[in-house]
């Protein structure tokens, strides 16, 4: 299994890089995307899910829903199994224009979908 995890940073206080590091310690690939850096906890790091060239069974949201709203189209483009869109980064805007797009989500931590407790890491 793999997850995009579009947000993921290297301060390790954020949840975006909780999450690139909940997903390796449970054996996924990890995917960070942030357009701001290089690489994050040691992978490379993606400008877009579209630079991805891997099929995406999960794309993980930490951004804000302004934000979120503008890699929608991307998401939707990519053709992921699965979309989380974590506490704070949802927005009824957000998910208007995701149903609209015909995305599968849900609204939950994907860090605790697994199984993990953010504050743990």
């Amino acid at each position: 299994m793999n997850i995009a995890v579009i947000g993921a940073s290297n301060n390790r206080d954020k949840f975006g890089n909780k999450c690139v590091r909940a997903y390796r310690k449970k054996g996924w690939e990890v995917f960070p995307v942030n357009n701001h850096e290089k690489s994050v906890e040691g992978l490379k790091a993606y400008f877009s899910v579209l630079d991805i060239p891997e099929v995406l069974d999960v794309v993980s949201v930490y951004l804000p829903p302004f934000l979120g709203m503008e890699v929608l189209p991307e998401i939707s483009e990519k053709g992921v199994g699965k979309v989380f869109f974590n506490p704070g980064s949802e927005s009824p805007e957000l998910v208007a224009r995701a149903e609209e797009l015909g995305l599968n989500f849900v609204l939950e931590c994907s860090i605790r979908a697994i199984g993990e407790d953010p504050a743990d890491y």
